[in-house]
């Protein structure tokens, strides 16, 4: 895929607030050494847990990875989480520079989306047809 096909990154889906959002802000060490296959797994875990509500991701020199939670509960409960756990040591051991992780209450959200324009080609409405312009020809 080229890069003028790779998809818009997808914005979660986030209820009406209040909800909150857990902001994890890192600068990583040279190399994958298994990061983004542990990356993978753990999206895939917290989505399945009770209270997400989906994240969101970008990384260019700094990462930034949002995700977003019910209730302080739900957040509670995947921090410590036993795989979620080990992520975090070997994230310490291995894979960051440095982090910073910053819980926030969401209490007003907003946004904007583009309709997507239909590029397929236009139908022709006249062929086969007969219309005002073309009856009693």
């Amino acid at each position: 895929m080229s890069p003028s096909e790779t998809p818009a990154p997808e914005i979660a889906a986030t209820p009406e607030p209040p909800y909150y959002a857990v902001i994890f802000t890192s600068s990583r060490t040279e190399g994958d050494r298994g990061y983004g296959s542990m990356s993978d797994e753990m999206l895939r875990l917290a989505a399945a847990r009770p209270g997400f509500l989906g994240v969101e991701s970008a990384r260019e020199g700094v990462g930034i990875t949002v995700s977003y939670w019910r209730d302080l509960e739900s957040i509670g409960l995947w921090k410590r989480d036993a795989d979620h756990l080990a992520a975090q040591r070997l994230g310490r051991e291995t894979w960051y520079e440095q982090y910073a992780v910053r819980i926030a209450k969401v209490e007003k959200a907003y946004g904007f989306q583009r309709e997507k324009l239909n590029t397929a080609p236009p139908v022709s409405r006249s062929a086969g047809r007969s219309g005002p312009a073309t009856a009693g020809r």
